[in-house]
This record gives structure tokens, sequence and C-alpha cells, in this order.
């Protein structure tokens, strides 16, 4: 069953690229009101051309309304999401690029989806707000190639 709006986000470890190599980020420890959006995977086309750029650009607006963190969780290893990071422009952002390397929370979300020499799957394209660990607004995708109700943009509103 996949993660809904007021459910809480379950536990699980993702992992960051620190100045010294992979730091892990518990689930559990991401308190206050923050956005966490999650694409099907780095250096893909919507997700590097839309999904990464609309929230890059509303950064700021997200914390002008009280978002203390901006995540993006994205079923990669932890290098891979490191150099995205740089490449797109989110670190600058202050958008933290978390890496679900072998996409257990992103199952544990029902989030996941399998394709064809996909080591760990993908995610499916999605935005949440979570207050408290509490999901309060939530946008799933039905097409891993679209960004539009899950795009920054559409999220900012929800604020």
């Amino acid at each position: 069953m996949a993660i809904a709006k007021g459910d809480k986000l379950p536990a699980g470890e993702l992992v960051k690229l620190g100045e010294n190599g992979p730091e892990t980020v518990k689930v559990q420890d991401l308190t206050g009101k923050v956005a966490i959006f999650a694409v099907p995977g780095a250096y893909t086309p919507t997700c590097s051309n839309s999904h990464m750029p609309s929230f890059v650009k509303n950064a700021d607006k997200f914390r002008e309304k009280g978002v203390s963190r901006v995540i993006c969780v994205t079923v990669n290893d932890p290098f891979v999401a490191g150099a995205w990071s740089k490449s797109t422009g989110a670190g600058d952002a202050g958008i933290e690029v978390l890496a679900d390397a072998d996409g257990s929370w992103t199952k544990a979300l029902g989030m996941n989806i399998e394709g064809a020499g996909w080591v760990n799957g993908r995610s499916k394209r999605y935005a949440m707000l979570v207050d408290g660990g509490v999901v309060t607004e939530f946008q799933v995708e039905e097409s891993p190639g679209a960004c539009t109700i899950s795009s920054g943009e559409s999220l900012l509103d929800l604020v």
C-alpha cells in the first residue's frame, strides 16, 4: 500500500555525499516542515530539465513559507546523487539530494517502480509536504515522464 496524506513517514536511512564521503541521514530526523520530492533517476531528461529546476528556482520561496528543508530523493548511489546535485545547482539552492541507494525507503513508501535492467528499481515521481513526520500534502504523477502536479510550483501552491 502506498503512503498517503495523513500517514506518518516510515523510518529509514538515506545517504548524502558529504565532504568525507557518504553520510547517513535518518528519515526520522527530518523534523519540522519539509518538502520532499522524488525523481525516477538522476540525469534523466525530465528529472534534469524540468523537475529539479522547478525546485531550484523556488527553493527560497519554500523557505519564505516556513519550509525548513527541501529534499530530493533518488534511487541512485550517493556519488551519482552528489554529482547530479552539483550539475543542477541543487546544492547551491540549499536542496539536499539524498540517495536511496538500494531503493528500500522508496519501497517502504510504496512508490517504487520496476523495469528491466534496473538493479534496485526506481521511484515514481512525486512531491510531498511533511510536518512533524506526517504527510500533509502528497502529489504523485501518473507517468514517470510527467512533471506537472509534482513540480516545485505546484507543491509551493500547497504550502
